[in-house]
């Protein structure tokens, strides 16, 4: 299964945040959209990359609450994924950067934003397609 078809399913619906915009101000934003994650604009207005909770929260753990809070948005996100990738990559490279939102660009374009959970829950729908068409062959023969 690939990305592009999570995305098809789950719809488009994205929150963005500047990529110079301070810690403390994306934070404000992720508070104000109650959503665990921003997609990055830089200001050429192409995306950047994907700022999160867990981002905020390492930035305070390196430097400290009054230092990270003034950190870009920039230097804090994490990059993206391209819809032809297929989700078993992509779970691994969440797996491998410890990160739970990626944002799907092609060609410059924002496609929308997948989670851990989007891409759990895929593979579980893949998995049972493939249980139930096994048992549909072994019953037939």
């Amino acid at each position: 299964m690939l990305i592009s078809s999570i995305v098809r399913t789950k719809g488009a619906d994205v929150f963005t945040v500047s990529a110079g915009l301070s810690l403390e101000a994306a934070a404000q934003e992720l508070h104000r959209r109650r959503v665990g994650a921003l997609v990055v604009m830089t200001d050429s207005g192409e995306i950047g990359g994907v700022f999160s909770e867990r981002d905020l929260v390492r930035e305070i753990a390196k430097h400290g609450a009054g230092a990270a809070l003034q950190t870009r948005v920039a230097d804090a996100m994490s990059r993206t994924v391209d819809p032809n990738e297929t989700v078993d990559e992509a779970l691994s490279r969440m797996t491998d950067r410890r990160i739970r939102h990626l944002p799907v660009v092609a060609g410059g374009r924002l496609l929308g934003v997948v989670s851990i959970g989007d891409l759990v829950k895929a593979k579980i729908a893949e998995t049972e397609a493939e249980a139930d068409a096994m048992k549909t062959y072994i019953a037939a023969n």
